[in-house]
């Protein structure tokens, strides 16, 4: 495997943006109550806010990554992470929820940093080292959640913004480290086509889809895309709600559980992924993901949930060993292009997920039981590990 000497960069790159996104996680909950009627009313902002955002990040992530096949990765990624700043400055200033809704329209426009990212490692690693790669990525995320929830909580207990303008200036931070020092890892193809039809986010999602593996890895994709931000959307909720869980307790479990991922996947995911392969691998880490929305659906008492935490750091085994199967299946003059594609598709759960799921469990806190909605996404993600274990391993290596 060659030397990746950006990786570093990369790694405190993700570790900076993830703390300020740690930061605010904990508190969005009493940040949307204060600013809206009930809890109720913050549940539904919530997800129209999150709806809002992938809307915007499906129309625009195909052509960031065109973008960043033609012109180089870095300029998308500064701007992405620009953008996020100026969101999370909206939530610490603004007081009602409609200019919350238009600046995170705003940041959802430019969210291209998962894009980048994985197309990034594409560029800078060798096949049989880029599950080891992203493992390191979401080391380095986890690492970032474990000071962020619990820093995030902290200062949630002082004032309920100022979490928010701590979050904006670790962007804006984060934006001047990498325009300073980070490297570019591929300088750009000129004559890689840009036009409406490449740029067309359904256009783009087709041609993918109509890939014999990759569409199929797609497809699996989405359908774990649509457990995890069914769970990431009213987790925090539900905690409030079932168990009356403090901000500060959420934060302290969420630090917990983020170090211990982040141990695991620098340490752990690169052998299991070489001893399992990436499609054993990516349906063992999809099948655990299943399992820890099931449980939650049916937790009755706080030690179960840590439990299923637990078991959800064994899950992250398969988002390392998906992007490195994907990253096989893709040309190295396409890297960007298909993930700005697998992006936008991923957005389509972004925008659809969070209003439903935050509507679902609304109405199963007063007419059925309030995990209903993470049973349904737990059936969701099982069939994301049935697409992947009847997916054949043909490779194209890049």
């Amino acid at each position: 495997m060659r030397r990746a000497p950006a990786l570093p960069f990369l790694l405190v790159t993700v570790f900076l943006d993830m703390l300020g996104l740690g930061l605010v996680v904990p508190i969005m909950p009493s940040l949307l109550t204060t600013v809206t009627a009930d809890a109720a009313s913050a549940v539904l902002w919530s997800g129209l806010l999150g709806s809002t955002y992938g809307l915007l990040q499906f129309v625009v992530s195909p052509l960031l990554g065109r973008v960043s096949d033609r012109y180089g990765r870095r300029p998308v990624l500064l701007a992405s992470l620009g953008c996020l700043g100026v969101d999370w400055l909206a939530h610490a200033i603004t007081a009602g929820p409609g200019p919350l809704l238009v600046f995170h329209a705003l940041a959802g426009a430019c969210a291209g940093t998962g894009t980048v990212i994985n197309a990034y490692i594409a560029d800078t690693t060798e096949p049989d080292g880029r599950a080891r790669a992203y493992g390191l990525v979401g080391a380095a995320s986890g690492l970032g959640f474990v000071a962020g929830p619990a820093l995030g909580g902290l200062l949630g207990g002082v004032d309920v913004r100022l979490p928010f303008v701590a979050a904006a200036g670790l962007c804006f931070l984060n934006v001047a480290y990498g325009w300073l020092i980070l490297p570019e890892s591929r300088a750009g193809d000129r004559t890689t086509p840009l036009t409406l039809r490449t740029a067309n986010p359904v256009g783009a999602i087709v041609v993918v889809l109509r890939r014999p593996v990759l569409g199929r890895l797609a497809w699996a994709r989405l359908c774990a895309d649509i457990g995890r931000m069914t769970y990431q959307s009213t987790w925090t909720f539900f905690l409030t709600c079932q168990f009356a869980w403090s901000t500060t307790r959420i934060g302290v479990v969420m630090a917990v559980f983020a170090l211990a991922g982040a141990v695991f996947q620098t340490w752990a995911v690169a052998p299991i992924v070489r001893l399992l392969g990436d499609r054993r691998a990516a349906v063992l880490g999809t099948l655990l993901s299943g399992a820890v929305l099931a449980g939650t659906a049916f937790a009755s008492v706080p030690w179960m949930l840590y439990a299923l935490q637990a078991l959800g750091v064994l899950a992250a085994v398969g988002a390392a060993a998906d992007r490195s199967w994907v990253s096989r299946t893709t040309g190295a003059d396409e890297q960007g292009t298909v993930q700005g594609a697998l992006t936008g598709l991923g957005a389509t759960a972004e925008t659809a997920v969070p209003l439903a799921a935050g509507v679902v469990f609304g109405w199963s806190l007063t007419h059925a039981f309030p995990g209903l909605v993470f049973a349904g996404a737990a059936a969701i993600t099982v069939l994301a590990a049935i697409l992947l274990a009847t997916t054949p391993e043909e490779q194209r290596m890049s």
